[in-house]
């Protein structure tokens, strides 16, 4: 009797066991579902954009891997002039080449507007997988493909500068001036996203 109870035991655990496996290896979103999502007109030029520069769909970490050993995406350091990186759970710090140079160069001119300001950015490169953990804590999160999804979008908090969380509507200001200018010069889109606080910024492939 108490061989057979030992039976069904060890049966439940590896039972209990391989489920938690499948959860773990099988994805966390369903990709026939996600890419039904349509963007809003608002959106759809952020996606545009962010499919030209030749990096499909970021699924998950073995696909990022594999673009940045081909040398495609490229690492964001924490921070430099003009901007800080907060630390990042749901995102990833490595972007195209356009994508970083227009970070830096965008840090680079707020810092020179602002008199030695720094921005901090909040989310950078996102994978399928990243998103769905993310709308697990969020429901805000996009529920179709995002921008981030491709290795070319970021975002800028307009509440943490010189970091310190506050509002600051003066430094605000000196932000969105200084992405209005890349904006008019053909290099970005931006949205202000007022749920999340922040500016979210796609790199056009100019």
């Amino acid at each position: 009797m108490k061989k057979f109870l030992c039976v069904i035991f060890a049966a439940s655990v590896y039972s209990s066991s391989y489920s938690q496996a499948s959860k773990n290896t099988l994805p966390c979103y369903d990709l026939t579902e996600v890419v039904k999502v349509q963007p809003t007109m608002l959106y759809k030029p952020h996606l545009d954009a962010s499919k030209s520069f030749g990096i499909p769909l970021l699924q998950d970490s073995r696909t990022v891997q594999k673009y940045i050993t081909n040398g495609k995406l490229h690492k964001i350091k924490k921070s430099g002039k003009g901007y800080r990186v907060q630390k990042l759970d749901y995102s990833r710090a490595w972007m195209v080449s356009k994508g970083k140079m227009m970070l830096e160069k965008i840090a680079t001119r707020f810092h020179k507007e602002t008199k030695g300001g720094t921005f901090t950015v909040s989310s950078l490169t996102r994978t399928l997988e990243d998103q769905c953990r993310l709308r697990r804590v969020n429901s805000n999160a996009a529920m179709g493909i995002s921008s981030h999804n491709y290795g070319n979008s970021f975002d800028i908090s307009y509440v943490r500068f010189n970091d310190v969380l506050r509002s600051d509507p003066k430094m605000e200001a000196a932000l969105e001036k200084v992405l209005q200018y890349y904006y008019n010069a053909g290099k970005i889109f931006y949205i202000k996203e007022r749920q999340q606080s922040c500016f979210h910024i796609t790199v056009k492939n100019y």
